[in-house]
């Protein structure tokens, strides 16, 4: 006869260790991608602000401290600290814009020389009237 094992007795300081673990992963996560989809600056301190956690406690989480590192570095390239990562414009977006503008320009260049032409001719037609000696 074998003699059974008596159930495995899980230590109840353990769960709430684990619950309580998870629920900061979970707001320390929430907070990370309220603040990027808001275009605030992500940082440590920012992060643990709105989490209410700890710094600490975030340096010893690899992947959400990997995630605040990749989202400060990317927000240190240029200009884009405020806009969240989803809403950044593409490079190909930028080069349609700067096409546009740059045919916009253009367009107002040369209506402004047209109009300078128009006003040397009115101002040299007027001339000759108000000045009858020369």
């Amino acid at each position: 006869m074998t003699r059974e094992q008596p159930p495995v007795r899980i230590d109840p300081l353990s769960e709430a260790a684990a619950r309580r673990h998870e629920l900061t992963r979970a707001k320390a996560v929430q907070a990370l991608r309220e603040l990027d989809r808001a275009g605030a600056p992500v940082t440590f301190a920012a992060v643990a602000q709105a989490a209410g956690i700890s710094r600490s406690w975030l340096c010893t989480q690899p992947d959400i401290s990997g995630q605040i590192r990749r989202l400060r570095t990317k927000a240190d390239g240029v200009g884009s600290a405020a806009i969240p990562a989803g809403q950044r414009a593409t490079h190909a977006s930028l080069r349609a814009r700067l096409t546009t503008a740059l045919d916009r320009n253009k367009q107002l260049a040369d209506e402004n020389a047209r109009l300078r032409r128009q006003l040397a001719r009115a101002l040299g037609d007027q001339r000759p009237a108000r000045d009858p000696i020369r």
